[in-house]
């Protein structure tokens, strides 16, 4: 279902022809909009264009206002470059006597305006942090999105200037709709971002090394855990962006496994999934490996660049990275039952656990039996299976 927006203003209308902005102009400061969620610093070279164009001292986005609870976020555009800061340029107590707030939505309007040119000039605001920052003349515009997202664009010229006039307000006016469609964009990205974040670290906290390579078999990302077990060089590696496996005959299975699964997204087929063991030189646990396709949706482009697999590596023999709270916190254990139980899931006989621990085996046996009682199992294995099977990878 197609979302339905707002029409923006082009170049035929009657805000684009006030705004006294050349096509070319314009085309440029909306690539720069609409590139702006991937820049380091989020439009900033889309406000430094504006500052220019409006002969303006100082542009500020805030993207999230000291009102909120979390600390304010702004972008900056001044004669000294962008700058995206944790803190907006005026703290708490000064938002909080700001008059030059909750303007209509999608206009720009000047300070004057909006609260009147003597008020302006005399509230604190004005004559504690802007007058001795040689501003005199704002221009503002709010942002509202449809999804709850609120942002303020302010516009900021020195005493010897003159105050913005219609042609100016028509120049802001006339990209706010643009602004506001990659406010959204920014936003959506942001959750998506989030969310990869959350499920890339759990992959890192279950001990699976990943890696996303394209159609060519480039690597496109790898967590962590991959890094540690291809640096290990012990039956698996990369050499120049490419695997090598120790042994001829798993190395052949394994290069063919990838090719039909880089190639696999094409032409609608189920996705691939594959599973095979490495040998380790070393004699240590076979590695496992999962090959998966990562199949194309309906509207992705066939870029040759894209992830077109996932590689996945388990090394049995890796320590559990499992947080002592969540697994004291699951199963109600005391810290020395929780130290004893998570030594036990790393693979540790009893007795070897109470040499790790530097504990006695009639304590370790003590522990264990609590641990039996508050995890309601009664075999060392099923315990160890309990755990490894439980959200304490997560943690």
């Amino acid at each position: 279902m197609l979302m339905a927006t707002e029409p923006a203003p082009d170049a035929s209308s009657p805000l684009f022809t006030h705004s006294g902005l050349g096509l070319a102009q314009f085309s440029a400061l909306l690539a720069a909009i609409y590139e702006g969620p991937m820049e380091s610093v989020p439009w900033g070279r889309a406000l430094e264009m504006l500052r220019k164009q409006l002969d303006a001292t100082y542009v500020s986005f805030i993207l999230r206002s000291p009102a909120s609870d979390r600390s304010g976020l702004a972008v900056h555009a001044s004669e000294q470059g962008t700058s995206l800061e944790a803190e907006a340029s005026y703290n708490s107590y000064y938002y909080a006597i700001d008059p030059f707030i909750n303007l209509p939505t999608d206009r720009a309007v000047t300070v004057d305006e909006a609260t009147g040119s003597g008020n302006w000039c005399h509230s604190e605001i004005y004559r504690q942090f802007l007058q001795p920052l040689d501003i005199r003349y704002l221009l503002g515009a709010d942002i509202r999105t449809d999804d709850g997202v609120e942002c303020r664009l302010r516009i900021c010229r020195p005493h010897a200037s003159q105050d913005f006039n219609e042609k100016d307000k028509a120049a802001c006016g006339v990209i706010l709709p643009h602004l506001k469609r990659a406010v959204r964009l920014h936003s959506r990205l942001d959750v998506v971002e989030s969310e990869r974040s959350l499920y890339a670290g759990a992959i890192d906290r279950m001990l699976v090394g990943m890696l996303i390579l394209d159609e060519s078999g480039a690597v496109l990302k790898k967590n962590f855990e991959a890094d540690e077990i291809l640096a290990e060089n012990d039956g698996i590696r990369l050499n120049g962006g490419s695997f090598e496996i120790a042994y001829a005959q798993e190395s052949r299975k394994f290069q063919f496994l990838l090719r039909r699964a880089r190639m696999g997204h094409h032409g609608g087929a189920p996705a691939i999934a594959e599973a095979m063991s490495i040998t380790r030189p070393s004699g240590r646990g076979k590695l496992g490996v999962l090959i998966r396709t990562i199949p194309l949706s309906e509207w992705s482009e066939d870029n040759r660049h894209r992830p077109a697999c996932a590689v996945f590596i388990r090394d049995p023999e890796r320590k559990s990275r499992a947080s002592h709270e969540v697994v004291r916190k699951l199963f109600d254990l005391t810290p020395a039952e929780t130290a004893l139980a998570l030594v036990l899931a790393d693979g540790l006989t009893l007795d070897e656990a109470a040499v790790e621990l530097g504990i006695s085996k009639n304590t370790a046996r003590a522990h264990l039996r609590a641990i039996f009682s508050k995890t309601g199992v009664t075999r060392q294995a099923t315990l160890v299976r309990t755990l490894l099977s439980s959200v304490v990878a997560l943690g």
